[in-house]
């Protein structure tokens, strides 16, 4: 009896024994979803054209005249929603990173794999875009299918040719706005206008960028998701049975069976018609369980919800459930695990707006010059000299005038005068004259105050070295 038992659960969980996207012989195996539709659907439509709007329209919104969104990390230059950040806030930078990622993590905690389904750009543009452009050419499942296996006609090469032309095209619009998150807008505006010999590196990176979507959108596909992706994986080890998953309810589903009129109160509510496999686009069975293939497209839902209105029978077969949920009909629980990554989720917010809140516009650094004695002067006076390092954080150009605040003590600029242009980075030398009478130590506390435009905004300790009297 045990054997049987093993037998028959062995047989249950044999679907986990390989992919969807592979067959029996290791080759490819092609997914032609059917084309989705239903509630759930149109609502991720809807969201698709904000979420568009925002991707494409961002790089060129602009604050103080610079764009509001900015990763350049050639130039280690960051601007999150018009705040910029150098390479001295890295920490912050650093940290705001981090709270995004236990911002994932807590989500993941709760929501599964739902920013997949509904905000991962790989799932917008491969199922909202791509797809689309895709069913309207070529047509339905059927139709793709039978498009595969025809011979290579004129009806073919035409709807191929059309297909990756707007493939290709649509890459490029994405690889642009791609790489004007990371140069800027106007940087890929100069590549497109100008001489292509002045820009041979934004070319070469912009095809590039081009070729791979090209490539991920064309070819790849769901594999990117089951095969490339992360996330994924980091999600199988954070999901448990509270977890909220496109689930299928078994305990109102089976035993399956073929639908009939007739009513019979020993089988479930599922009769098996498999649409909520041919509308899946990685190809798997959400009636075996949480899968990793699974990216909660919803997909499963609205064909599931549009086959049990046909029927007659209650829609949420498959719906948005967590596993306990759907055993034991236990409504969400707000467990230790999730009240954990809260505080710390909590606490890391709280260090990181008091970090921001402190940050200041301007940074100097002022070190004595490395290898450099004291030097005695006329009129009882001792010199030692400093070197400067300002950095600007504004988008206003800095002059900078210095002070030495716990001595009457004499400042010489070496060179030019101090000062440091909107978001730049300059480095200066300078003299400090100090009378034999006021050093009492080889090594004087000096504090030396930084101005601009009558301002203080540093005061910086460094020492000042000088005979003893």
């Amino acid at each position: 009896m045990s054997q049987n038992t093993n037998s028959k659960q062995e047989a249950q969980e044999s679907f986990r024994d390989s992919i969807a996207t592979i067959d029996k012989e290791g080759k490819r195996a092609w997914i032609f979803p059917n084309k989705p539709s239903g509630k759930l659907y149109n609502l991720r439509s809807y969201f698709t054209w904000i979420y568009l709007f925002v991707f494409f329209g961002l790089p060129f919104i602009k604050y103080h005249h610079e764009p509001l969104f900015l990763i350049n990390v050639l130039e280690r230059k960051f601007i999150l929603f018009g705040m910029i950040f150098w390479p001295q806030d890295f920490f912050i930078f650093g940290l705001g990173m981090l709270i995004f990622i236990v911002f994932i993590a807590l989500f993941t905690v709760i929501f599964g794999r739902v920013f997949c389904g509904w905000a991962c750009p790989q799932t917008i543009f491969m199922e909202m875009l791509f797809r689309k452009i895709e069913y309207w050419i070529e047509g339905d499942a059927n139709y793709q299918k039978a498009l595969k296996k025809a011979p290579w006609n004129a009806e073919k090469i035409r709807k191929k040719g059309i297909k990756y032309v707007l493939f290709f095209v649509l890459s490029f619009l994405i690889a642009n706005t791609f790489l004007s998150y990371i140069i800027g807008a106007d940087n890929v505006i100069k590549i497109a206008l100008e001489p292509i010999s002045q820009h041979k590196g934004g070319l070469t990176a912009i095809l590039l960028f081009t070729a791979v979507f090209f490539f991920i959108y064309s070819w790849m596909r769901e594999q990117v998701c089951i095969i490339v992706c992360p996330y994924g994986r980091m999600q199988g080890v954070l999901l448990d049975k509270e977890t909220i998953v496109v689930a299928y309810d078994y305990e109102r589903g089976e035993p399956r069976h073929k639908f009939t009129k007739k009513t019979d109160p020993t089988k479930g509510d599922c009769i098996d018609c498999g649409l909520c496999v041919k509308v899946c686009p990685t190809g798997i069975d959400i009636r075996n369980g949480t899968q990793l293939e699974c990216v909660n497209c919803t997909a499963c839902i609205d064909a599931c919800d549009h086959m049990m209105e046909s029927v007659s029978l209650p829609k949420g077969l498959i719906r948005y459930d967590s596993e306990n949920g759907i055993a034991s009909k236990q409504s969400l629980r707000f467990t230790t695990r999730m009240k954990a990554y809260t505080a710390v989720l909590l606490v890391l917010i709280g260090i990181e707006i008091t970090l921001l809140s402190t940050r200041t516009d301007y940074d100097a650094t002022i070190l004595r010059a490395k290898g450099m004695l004291y030097q005695e002067r006329e009129n009882n006076q001792v010199s030692n000299l400093y070197t400067i390092k300002l950095v600007n954080k504004t988008r206003d150009s800095m002059p900078v005038e210095l002070k030495v605040e716990n001595f009457n003590a004499r400042i010489e600029i070496v060179g030019k005068s101090l000062g440091v242009k909107k978001e730049a980075i300059t480095q200066g030398e300078f003299f400090v004259y100090l009378n034999k009478s006021e050093i009492e130590n080889r090594k004087t506390k000096l504090l030396i105050g930084v101005y601009t435009n009558n301002k203080k905004i540093k005061t910086v300790k460094t020492n000042f070295l000088g005979p003893v009297n």
